[in-house]
């Protein structure tokens, strides 16, 4: 393997990123995880951007669907597996530790701009090829988002520890709070054109350096917006220590039951005057997902921790194991689909014409394509994990 990534055909004994060791290992998490993975890869590779079901969006602006929790809870994971492998780091001297994080923190991002550039040629008006202009490509994005908050998210957890980490994040989201409504132009400082995130950035990154998909340069995994997004992986480390000291029982999952609810309702009324938004990371939001992601470990465990119901858990196990991977592959495998060109169009439109647009609606299509191809990335999982192979960073 190349130095960004390292492969293991043993039992995974370094926690990585998204991985904790096996004999620490709650399977809860595991399912969380590659529920997450499964979900992300639905919502973010449609058969048709123009014919998606409502739930299966994000939200344009204010508001939430469903899609909008998966991010989060990537993060979120993050945090819950962090909790595990910073009990090894602690073992370690101070110059290894801040070596691992730095270097672990530096190859995610730059594996993020490298899925932003790759295939690194486009196809001109005339149907030849031609390289990208590399002084054009996005400089932030989702691996680039997940690689800041876990370096953040370490550093805090490390010096501040718990009540730190904790203290950390109530100034963080009220900090953000304040930043967004006084550096943000009234009379609607949460708005898209008027937002403070959107100015910070263009203080540190060109204009064509950020996202476009708003209809102007702006990016919703921009540098201000990371701050309170780094609260989602610190949630997610303070639920793994939690369950790690109370143990997997009917206990902890109706006190993490509670707890999520409680957030939910704080965030509900936070929202009257902050707005839970995605695109702008808004502290509400963060609220709102650590909630909700509370509320689905605390089913997920009941259910297969506490009534040992895992027979179905192995599908989503798939996806944990290798998540990282099968999340950039994801994004590989599908650009790289589209540079194959069949009837004027990428080999995965003219799939999506020809093998389900002609017998299905739309959207129903269009969803099924998805799931075909989030399926394609599981037989992909599969064949590692019978394997035994492993990718991490």
């Amino acid at each position: 393997m190349n130095k960004l990534f390292t492969a293991s055909t043993a039992p995974v004994t370094d926690a990585g990123l998204l991985r904790e060791s096996p004999r620490q290992r709650y399977l809860s998490l595991d399912v969380l995880r590659g529920m997450t993975i499964a979900l992300m890869i639905v919502v973010n590779t449609p058969g048709s951007w123009q014919n998606i079901y409502a739930p299966f969006e994000h939200s344009p602006w204010h508001g939430f669907t469903i899609t909008d929790l998966v991010f989060p809870t990537f993060l979120f994971v993050v945090g819950n597996a962090m909790s595990f492998s910073m009990r090894r780091f602690e073992r370690q001297d101070e110059s290894a530790f801040l070596k691992k994080v730095f270097t672990r923190t530096a190859l995610i991002f730059l594996v993020g701009l490298f899925l932003n550039a790759f295939p690194f040629v486009t196809h001109t008006d005339s149907g030849e090829l031609a390289m990208i202009n590399f002084a054009d490509v996005r400089i932030m994005g989702v691996l680039q988002r997940i690689a800041l908050c876990y370096g953040i998210a370490a550093l805090v957890v490390h010096y501040f520890k718990v009540i730190g980490a904790i203290v950390f994040s109530v100034i963080a989201l009220l900090a953000y709070w304040a930043i967004m409504y006084y550096f943000g132009t009234q009379p609607d400082p949460y708005s898209l054109e008027a937002n403070a995130a959107l100015k910070f950035d263009l203080l540190f990154i060109a204009p064509k350096n950020l996202y476009h998909g708003y209809g102007i340069p702006f990016d919703p995994e921009g540098l201000l917006s990371t701050l309170p997004a780094v609260v989602n992986v610190i949630g997610g480390f303070l639920a793994g220590l939690f369950i790690q000291k109370n143990g997997n029982n009917s206990n902890t999952v109706l006190k993490l039951l509670v707890a999520g609810i409680v957030l939910t309702i704080v965030a509900r009324v936070w929202d009257m005057s902050f707005p839970i938004n995605k695109p702008i990371w808004t502290s509400s939001y963060v609220l709102y997902t650590v909630g909700i992601d509370l509320v689905v470990l605390a089913v997920l465990m009941l259910v297969i921790e506490v009534a040992n119901l895992k027979g179905w858990t192995y599908f989503f196990e798939v996806f944990g194991r290798n998540p990282l991977f099968i999340y950039a592959m994801s994004g590989v495998l599908v650009d790289v689909m589209g540079m194959i060109r069949i009837d004027g169009m990428g080999l995965n439109g003219w799939l999506y014409q020809h093998a389900f647009a002609t017998w299905l609606a739309p959207k129903n299509a269009s969803l099924l394509f998805a799931v075909c191809y989030m399926l394609v990335l599981w037989l992909i999982g599969y064949a590692m994990d019978k394997r035994k192979v492993y990718i991490k960073v």
